[in-house]
């Protein structure tokens, strides 16, 4: 299928704006980039401020066409689907998450927003399913469970900053983030739950988690 000239614009924009950053980029590079005019390109978007509100739109229409793809039962296994699918958007997307300017701009800070309560409502339903099914206790203290979907959220949204900040190159799944998650739910799974994840996940990925935990108490503590 041949890409038009608007289409054109939009994908060369995302893969600058993502190596060089939104604020540096400029319409004369992007339509240098693609060999047209800067009068072709204005044609379709007269400044940056449209061109990002384009981006922003095709962002959230792919997303949202491909959550409704996968939305069914709110389990830990589509809470898998989700960090996965999440992520995938996050890296092509990149510049929208990582530049704080372009998060609060007017084009995209009302949707980041609401996307960011609807996630949150999400995993609480994915919790209040689980405790259903037996998976999870029941919560131990008012307001645990609203403070874990919360922070399930954070770890999957702030992914991709620390890669960034550590140096580590994006890789094309986010098995290391979604594990965080999953050490901050593990303890509050059943032994139904565990068995279920034991079946959907395997051994060898629980125990991938990490590192085991061998503080020496003795360099810490002194009597």
């Amino acid at each position: 299928m041949k890409v038009g000239t608007r289409q054109k614009i939009i994908n060369k924009a995302v893969e600058l704006f993502n190596k060089n950053g939104f604020a540096s980029v400029t319409l004369f590079e992007i339509a240098g980039d693609l060999d047209i005019t800067r009068g072709n390109l204005t044609y379709h978007f007269k400044d940056k401020d449209i061109l990002l509100k384009a981006i922003s739109d095709e962002f959230w229409s792919a997303l949202d066409v491909e959550k409704n793809k996968r939305r069914l039962l709110p389990s830990f296994e589509n809470m898998h689907n989700e960090v996965q699918l999440f992520y995938r958007f996050q890296r092509k997307y990149s510049f929208m998450f990582m530049d704080y300017h372009v998060l609060n701009h007017p084009a995209v800070r009302k949707q980041f927003r609401e996307m960011t309560n609807q996630n949150v409502k999400e995993m609480e339903a994915t919790i209040a399913f689980a405790i259903s099914a037996g998976n999870m206790h029941p919560e131990p203290f008012e307001g645990i469970y609203q403070n874990l979907a919360f922070n399930t959220w954070m770890v999957s949204f702030y992914w991709l900053h620390q890669q960034m900040f550590h140096g580590e190159k994006p890789k094309k799944s986010n098995v290391e983030g979604e594990m965080k998650i999953w050490s901050m739910l593990l303890p509050h799974l059943t032994e139904k739950g565990i068995k279920a994840f034991r079946k959907f996940f395997g051994d060898d990925y629980l125990k991938g988690m990490g590192k085991s935990f061998n503080a020496d108490l003795e360099k810490y503590v002194r009597f």
